[in-house]
Order: structure tokens, then C-alpha cells, then sequence
């Protein structure tokens, strides 16, 4: 991408965000996380006190790179409050952007780059972390200059539109020996932990039955409706929550999917992508995820019944603020968090110590490996095999 963008047609002001609330209680959190030590230290004034003074003090530098509603309404306010990284600079393809930004978060002019000039990075000592935050068919040429840069890289999910574009990255890390986390932020969710958390010891058997149901209504064309930027419509942008959840919950990964792409309701908007879409999930021990997502439709819902429980996310499963969830115990009780801050946080960890993020990019590529596997079957009408 080698030519400037302007405010018309940049893809990064395109991004819709649920406002957060970030006021929060550290022991609700902490105490819905009980089976993650490293994010218990991780999360504790003192363990990351300790962790900057081994680093001379020194916060990691993060530059958000595309300058969209998402980057702005959620990634910077929670750089606010990480306590091991901070926002140092950024990269836009927007000059009335650069500006705004250094303004508003008094960053040095000199971390201030746009596309052309971004490898100079390679340079800057201040800077640590690149956060990739454009729609996912421009991931991988910016988090393989950032890796090249030696820049340790954070992708937005989905991590690209295809798996051969995930082995790029994976590749262009390892190679710069930097790490690569994907931005799966409901990792740091109280709530979705505590789903992993019931799932991996089978305090609810396994869930043998899932069903999971994400959805907006979208009123015009934008970067999600166009196939080279999004690599498909809803199923990339909101149905890889589904897909990521299930595995979480069923501790495993899907064996076969099946998929049916739903009749066009808005065709003059989704001409190039599906406007929604059913399928399902069926993993090795018999667990089965029914699910669907739209562009024109609503839902916001997540539900699991194993033998001895049952969870189930209402409303707000997948968000950023306000989710909850009703067990066959009873209700999960946890005060907002700032996921993007835990997640930022604990890459920033990652980097400082050497320990290998929970979200790698391996991770991103089988959610894509997935999607694709989802795609082949609603065009076949096939039961397919899903290939690691």
C-alpha cells in the first residue's frame, strides 16, 4: 500500500465500536481468574511494578497503526491504563489524523509516520510494539514490514483473509524473531475465562451442545462489505467469535463444518459478500456448535449445555462492556474490565520476559483455516473436513 489515503477513502475510519465502560474493580477481576497465574501477576499494582523496574522503569512503546473508530474509541483510552505498555506513536495514511493524534495523546513528532515512511521505525527506540488495526485483507503487508522494522506485532483479529497471507506473517516473526499476537481480547474477559476455565476441567461435562448467535444490522457499504479488504462479510467479522468461543468451550478444535450462505436480503450492499450466514461446528468428542451471523439481522447470544451444567451469554456475549452470563449454578458476577488493556498488557509481558503469547499467530491461522473450511461449505453444500 504505497500511495496516501485521504479521509474519503481511507479504510481505517470505517470501524464501529460498543463503548466500553473502564471503570472497574481489580479484585472482581482478578478473582475470575483463578486458573491464569501469569495474568493474576500480570494484573497486580505490585507484579507490574516489579516487572517495570526490571525494565529500568520503562513502559514498552506501542504505535497503533490505522487510525480507525476502533483504534481511537478503544485501543488508546486503554493505553491509558495499561501498566506495562504505552501509546508512543502511530501510523495513518490521514495527515489531519497524525495531528489530531499527537495533540491529543502528546506524542513526539517523530513517532508520527504514515505508510510511506512507516519502515524508518527500524530506527526509533521508543517504539517496541506495532498494533496492526486495518481491515484484515491490508494485516499482512503491515505486520511484515513491522516484523522486518524489528517490531514485535499485535494483529486485529480476524489475522487475515487468508491462510496462506497467516503463514506469511508467522514466517516474516520468526525470521525478525519478534513475537505475534492476534487481538483476541475476550481471552481477557473474566467471563470467557471462566467458560475456558469450566470447559477444560469439565465442571459441566463436556458441552456436548453449543449454540452461538452474533449480529448487527449494517445500513450502507463499507470496509466489511468489500471481499479484498474483509476477505468475506459477517462470518470473518463477527462469526470468528463464535468459531473462537466454541473451541475455547469445547477445549478442542472442530473437526467437520457445514454451512448454508442465506438468502440476500440487501443485495445492492453485500454483492460482494455473504449478508448471512448458518453452520456448524462438530469436534472430536461429539461436542456440535450451531451458530449464525449477519450484517442484516440481530443477536448477541452464546449458549452451552453440558451433562452436569450449562452457560449461557445473553445479550451481550461477545462485547466490549456488559457482558453476562447465567450458569446452571447461577449467575457469574464480574465488575467490568478493560480488555484491550489486560490484552496489551500481557504481550507487553510477553515481549519483556520472553514468555510466548497466549494468542499467537498459529492461533489466528486456525481460526482462518475455519472460516475458509465454513466458505468451502456453503459453496458446496458439502459436509467438510477441516485441515490443520
Amino acid at each position: 500500500m504505497k500511495k496516501k489515503q485521504n479521509e474519503q477513502n481511507d479504510p481505517e475510519s470505517k470501524y464501529s465500536i460498543i463503548q466500553p465502560n473502564f471503570n472497574f474493580s481489580r479484585r472482581d477481576f482478578l478473582r475470575g481468574i483463578l486458573g491464569g497465574a501469569a495474568l493474576l501477576a500480570l494484573r497486580s499494582d505490585l507484579g507490574a511494578q516489579q516487572k517495570l523496574e526490571k525494565n529500568n522503569g520503562r513502559k514498552l512503546g506501542v504505535a497503533l497503526l490505522g487510525l480507525g473508530r476502533y483504534a481511537g474509541g478503544e485501543l488508546a483510552p486503554a493505553l491509558r491504563q495499561t501498566k506495562l505498555c504505552e501509546l508512543k506513536g502511530v501510523i495513518t495514511g490521514t495527515p489531519a489524523k497524525a495531528e489530531k493524534w499527537a495533540a491529543d495523546y502528546n506524542l513526539d513528532k517523530k513517532n508520527i509516520y504514515n505508510y510511506e515512511t512507516m519502515d524508518k521505525i527500524i530506527d526509533n527506540p521508543e517504539i517496541d510494539i506495532v498494533y496492526v488495526v486495518t481491515p484484515p485483507g491490508l494485516h499482512p503487508e503491515f505486520a511484515i514490514r513491522a516484523a522486518k522494522a524489528g517490531k514485535h506485532v499485535i494483529s486485529e483479529k480476524p489475522m487475515a483473509t487468508s491462510v496462506a497471507d497467516c503463514d506469511r506473517m508467522i514466517a516474516a516473526c520468526k525470521e525478525a524473531k519478534v513475537q505475534l499476537g492476534i487481538g483476541y481480547r475476550l481471552h481477557y474477559d473474566p467471563f470467557h475465562q471462566e467458560m475456558a476455565r469450566i470447559a477444560r476441567e469439565q465442571e459441566f461435562g463436556r458441552f456436548m451442545k453449543m449454540n452461538g448467535r452474533f449480529a448487527y444490522r449494517m445500513g450502507q457499504k463499507e470496509h466489511r462489505t468489500d471481499k479484498k479488504l474483509g476477505g468475506g462479510g459477517p462470518l470473518m467479522d463477527l462469526g470468528i467469535y463464535i468459531v473462537h468461543g466454541a473451541c475455547m468451550a469445547a477445549n478442542g478444535n472442530p473437526v467437520y463444518v457445514t454451512a448454508k450462505e442465506e438468502p440476500k436480503l440487501k443485495p445492492e450492499i453485500f454483492d460482494e459478500v455473504e449478508e448471512s450466514i448458518s453452520w456448524t461446528m462438530e469436534f472430536p468428542k461429539g461436542e456440535k456448535l450451531e451458530a449464525f451471523t449477519s450484517f442484516n439481522n440481530n443477536g448477541n447470544n452464546f449458549r452451552l449445555d453440558g451433562k452436569k451444567g450449562w452457560m449461557d451469554f445473553k445479550g451481550q456475549a461477545f462485547s466490549y462492556r456488559g457482558i453476562t452470563c447465567e450458569t446452571s449454578r447461577g449467575a457469574l458476577n464480574y465488575s467490568p474490565v478493560s480488555q484491550q488493556a489486560a490484552q496489551m498488557d500481557d504481550f507487553a509481558d510477553c515481549v519483556k520476559t520472553g514468555r510466548k503469547t497466549t494468542v499467537p499467530g498459529e492461533l489466528g491461522r486456525r481460526d482462518i483455516q475455519i472460516l475458509m473450511a465454513i466458505y468451502e461449505a456453503a459453496r458446496t453444500g458439502k459436509r467438510v473436513k477441516v485441515n490443520y
